[in-house]
């Protein structure tokens, strides 16, 4: 997957892909003046529509990573649990036992 690193009209580093259906995606620094932000999701899916990307913080993308990361590893996400009435994530189980 090829990402096209470029500035905005405005000075914001912008990375531009597409995914596996061919939609038109971006990762985005954000102008949010009170904190780190960035953009990410499909500009453009694959049947030509407009659509919106997601607006994360640094703590969101670090929540994110952890997710990403075990999918990276493993080919999975991790399993979740339920820990004092809410949903919490664990690692992924090891499948070749």
């Amino acid at each position: 997957m090829p990402i096209k690193v470029k500035k905005t009209n405005r000075g914001f580093t912008i990375c531009e892909f597409t995914d596996r259906y061919n939609s038109e995606c971006s990762v985005q620094e954000s102008s949010l003046a009170t904190e780190a932000a960035i953009w990410l999701g499909v500009d453009t899916d694959f049947n030509g529509k407009e659509c919106t990307r997601m607006h994360l913080t640094i703590e969101q993308v670090q929540e994110l990573l952890q997710l990403l990361q075990t999918f990276v590893d493993t080919g999975y996400l991790p399993e979740p649990k339920v820990v004092d009435g809410h949903w919490e994530l664990t690692e992924q189980k090891d499948t070749e036992e």
